[in-house]
């Protein structure tokens, strides 16, 4: 879903922000895939943080950019090619040089709009541009930032030149009219209200007004709704002739492709394009903030008392930002090492500080790199009764303590090392490669930022570490801001739902004609590439411990994914979170290592490993470079060996999930999902129970070690290995590791009850006070992984709402009513149950009439089923999708694995798409009659009081 940059970096440590769409407002929250309230807690390991060093002993095999090519078209268009030929996908991206810093109060988030309205249609395709990139199998999407607007898709290679017309022409034709407009800004009013649903974001855009009162760095990237409302249609085309040129433009296309061919094929598609026309405002000029008054330096001071928000929420929380240099200033390597000594991993001084000593539940930092300016930004989710003037007070001490005692060279090593190893793992797909030359050339002007950034970082010593915290970190420049909550949110969720029929006479449009989307598409080639059918190796120990190996040389990296059948089904009903408690606590010790040694070593070598806790199992997720295998595989067979969950990390857990469950019930999204899961699935049911206070408190150290000793077996455990290295070393390994992995007794299993549908359309409406956007969740029960109807439900899904802008639910609910920024549908399938979900969000005015809206496309589809046309396009997006993420490794380990645990045959990873491709218009229809049901369904909407008087009757 397009969006905006994310607004804070709290799971994100970059020199230059990846530009992350705001994704986590409207992904599907899948009830059977969903971690059930387990975080490894305090400090964010995400190994996205593109940042790095070449140290001596882990050089790549070439740099980032040793075979880019720029290319400057006459119009001035750079054009960045990199050729990846490890599967037959490439990468197309248009990366624009505006953002929000080119706004200015009163026209705040006219970027944002703008791309939008990119969306919308062309004088040559008048037609939801969504809907072209979905027949093309594209998986596509936008985002609006600070410095830049980008575009991407990725796609088969014989699709590139499609998907370079459709850019070239969405460049110069596309059109902005005043009805789309209208309906797109409710949906960017929609958006933005779910940011305002967030505590942190409120917060965050107080403190960083207060940072930058004169720079539009401190305007929302997104806009305000006030501005939003205002834009007209004069505004935003002014807007796209200015900035949207090939001048002001970067091409980015990474992948499987032929360079001299696919620079004649751009020449042809985009070197038509004329320049920037003489007379406007040059996109290489200062910002418009600048222009009008708004000055760019550094503030000098902040100030000098904190920013207090009192308003309703769960959880207190402390932002300190402190203003930095722009990207090209030769602090910014050592900053970014500083951030990681601060708040990277458990041995990291603010963790020992601030969590270590229960002040704090969680500490986020990240330093952003701007093309104007920066900053270091900290958040700290206070510990439950903790106050924040002395979290704050611990805060300064502990980074003036490090400024005058220092850092020791283990640290300044690790940190390194940390940072080599993120960028070697962030940059294994071709997506991301792309991101990171788009995201380096509009910043900075140079696609080989990250090298010479890279050896900048090799060079940073201790004493370099000190005197930037000297340098910026002083209490004359910092801005301070508290979130005080007003009151106490809901703790629970009612049991007992309100029956109540949907009365609404709101019928929707007629349904999507296909013929109009093949119309428009570009010319294209749609035979499928041939993808060589490398299946992974597979043996057993004798403990029962299945291991998939698959070889993968072309990064110098290995991902791992496992999985346990040791998930939140076998939760006891008065101790919701068990399961949780158990995978959370696994890495806190072991017989022979504590936590710390833990953390140690597998921070020394950049390496990841976690667990997440499922409905039907725990999934391990690990990362390292190839040469750091075996001390991840030594960890992770120790920890499920011989964890001893010591009593201090248990009961510092415990703070931090109570915490954290506090925070979680004051989102729309959680309690929706909550109160829909427990209204279809009754008491009793394995899928019923979710953590509560009492039951988190009812747990104690003998369970935690009575549940893993029960059910951490190797015999109900799969690993699934993809990467460079060499299967009989691998074997040996495992098997050495593994091997005295004991079992006795059977595993245990769970007997699921049969769970009726509802008889009629059940309404619960949980009511959320102050919430600026609602989110509905309707569904039932339904198939499955192992129903015969499986296929033809993917492909009915993928119709009906399986993407937002070119579904029969996108087209109506989100493009032309502008409902609704997200609405997406999908049949979520386990080994023993599946659910049936459309999850919508909305303003809270706007939600009885998207529900009914909702409710009459199911109507249409199950009474009328859909087109031959739309069966055959869904069909080649889902073929395309899925080929696409084959080239991404931690998506292709996952598959593997999850065929696995489903007891699929292996060759399931490349017969699934013949599978698809033989699905028929008559068995897509009749899944429509017999898994759509529009009069039989749970409708759950959290969010403001106004919904108790508005709700569906």
């Amino acid at each position: 879903m397009y969006g905006f940059s994310k607004f804070y970096s709290k799971f994100y440590k970059y020199p230059l922000p990846l530009l992350l769409l705001s994704l986590w407002l409207v992904a599907v929250f899948w009830l059977s895939d969903r971690p059930a309230h387990s975080q490894h807690p305090a400090i964010s390991t995400n190994k996205e943080k593109y940042q790095s060093t070449l140290l001596a002993k882990r050089i790549m095999p070439s740099t980032l950019t040793e075979n880019v090519r720029k290319t400057v078209l006459e119009n001035g268009l750079i054009v960045l090619t990199k050729e990846v030929h490890t599967a037959p996908v490439v990468t197309v991206q248009v990366w624009y040089k505006v953002g929000s810093r080119n706004e200015e109060p009163g026209v705040n988030g006219i970027a944002h709009q703008l791309e939008h309205m990119m969306f919308k249609g062309t004088r040559n395709r008048p037609i939801q541009f969504g809907r072209l990139f979905s027949a093309l199998g594209s998986d596509s999407n936008a985002f609006t930032s600070y410095d830049q607007t980008a575009y991407y898709g990725t796609v088969e290679r014989n699709k590139l030149k499609a998907l370079l017309v459709l850019e070239a022409d969405r460049m110069r034709n596309s059109q902005i009219e005043p009805e789309q407009l209208a309906s797109e800004k409710r949906v960017v009013i929609s958006e933005l209200q779910g940011y305002e649903n967030s505590p942190e974001y409120r917060l965050n855009r107080a403190v960083m007004k207060a940072v930058f009162p004169n720079h539009a760095y401190g305007l929302p990237v997104g806009g305000t709704k006030a501005d939003v409302e205002k834009f007209e249609v004069e505004q935003v085309e002014k807007y796209y002739r200015n900035f949207y040129t090939p001048d002001n433009a970067v091409l980015v296309i990474v992948g499987d492709f032929q360079t001299a061919n696919t620079l004649e094929i751009v020449k042809e598609v985009f070197g038509k394009l004329p320049r920037q026309e003489a007379g406007v405002i040059s996109p290489l000029s200062p910002s418009l903030s600048t222009q009008h008054g708004l000055n760019a330096p550094l503030p000098l001071t902040a100030l000098s008392t904190p920013i207090v928000l009192r308003e309703p929420g769960a959880g207190r929380l402390l932002q300190v930002v402190y203003p930095l240099p722009d990207a090209n200033q030769p602090d910014v390597p050592a900053l970014d090492v500083m951030d990681y000594i601060l708040t990277e991993g458990r041995n990291s001084r603010l963790y020992q500080a601030l969590v270590e000593s229960g002040l704090a539940s969680e500490v986020t930092a990240s330093v952003t790199s701007l093309r104007e300016s920066g900053w270091y930004e900290l958040l700290v989710t206070a510990g439950a009764k903790q106050d924040l003037k002395k979290i704050d007070s611990m805060l300064s001490s502990a980074i003036a303590n490090l400024a005058e005692k220092g850092v020791t060279s283990e640290e300044v090593e690790r940190a390194k090392t940390q940072l080599t190893a993120d960028v070697i793992l962030s940059n294994r797909d071709i997506t991301s490669q792309a991101m990171r030359l788009g995201t380096d050339e509009t910043t900075v002007g140079d696609y080989r930022y990250t090298d010479r950034y890279l050896a900048a970082v090799h060079l940073v010593k201790p004493t370099d570490v000190v005197a930037v915290i000297n340098k910026y970190l002083t209490k004359e420049t910092r801005t301070v801001g508290f979130f005080e909550p007003t009151q106490k949110r809901i703790t629970e969720v009612a049991d007992k739902p309100d029956s109540a029929q949907t009365t609404e006479n709101f019928f929707p449009g007629a349904p999507v004609l296909f013929s109009e989307v093949m119309k428009y598409l570009p010319p294209v080639d749609l035979a499928i590439d041939a993808i060589a059918q490398v299946l992974p190796q597979e043996f057993k120990l004798t403990n029962g411990l299945r291991i998939l190996l698959l070889p993968d040389q072309s990064t110098p990296t290995v991902t791992l994914s496992g999985y346990i059948q040791a998930g939140t089904e076998f939760d006891p009903e008065n101790k919701a979170g068990l399961a949780a408690f158990v995978a959370d606590n696994l890495l806190n010790g072991t017989k022979s290592k504590d936590v710390f040694t833990i953390a140690k070593v597998l921070g020394e070598r950049g390496a990841s490993l976690d667990f997440q806790t499922y409905r039907e199992g725990v999934h391990i997720e690990g990362d390292s470079l190839a040469e750091d295998l075996p001390i991840l595989l030594e960890i992770l067979a120790d920890v499920v060996k011989n964890s001893t969950f010591p009593t201090k990390e248990l009961e510092l857990h415990r703070e931090q999930t109570l915490t954290e469950l506090q925070l979680e019930l004051d989102e729309p999204s959680e309690v929706a999902r909550r109160v829909f899961v427990q209204s279809i699935y009754p008491k009793k049911h394995p899928l019923h129970t979710f953590p509560t206070e009492e039951s988190l408190q009812q747990i104690q150290r003998q369970d935690v070690i009575d549940f893993k000793a029960k059910h951490y077996r190797s015999d109900t455990t799969v690993l699934a290995l993809v990467g460079d290295f060499d299967l009989d070393k691998v074997r040996s390994l495992i098997k050495n590791k593994f091997g005295d992995w004991e079992v006795s007794n059977q595993a245990p299993v769970l007997k699921y009850p049969s769970v009726a549908m509802p008889q009629k359309i059940v309404s619960v409406n949980p009511v959320l006070p102050d919430k600026a956007q609602a989110v509905t969740y309707m569904g039932y029960t339904s198939i499955n992984r192992y129903d015969p109807r499986f296929q033809a439900a993917l492909v009915l899904n993928q119709i009906l709402g399986g993407d937002t802008l070119s579904s029969r639910l996108g087209a109506e609910v989100r493009d032309r009513q502008g409902l609704s920024y997200g609405i997406y549908s999908s049949f979520q399938v386990g080994k023993n149950v599946g659910t049936f979900l459309i999850e919508m969000q909305t303003s809270p005015e706007d939600s009885s009439k998207a529900i009914a809206s909702t409710r009459q496309i199911l109507q249409q589809i199950h009474q009328q089923g859909v087109t031959a046309l739309e069966v055959e396009t869904a069909k080649r997006t889902l073929i395309s999708n899925y080929n696409v993420s084959l080239a991404n490794p931690e998506e292709l380990t996952d598959k593997i694995l999850m065929n696995e645990v489903y007891g699929l045959d292996k060759v399931e990873l490349h017969s699934f798409t013949d599978k698809i491709q033989k699905v028929t218009l008559t068995q897509v229809n009749q899944a429509a009659r017999e898994l759509l049901h529009p009069d039989q369904i749970v409708v759950v909407t959290a969010g403001p009081s106004v919904l108790a008087e508005k709700s569906i009757r």
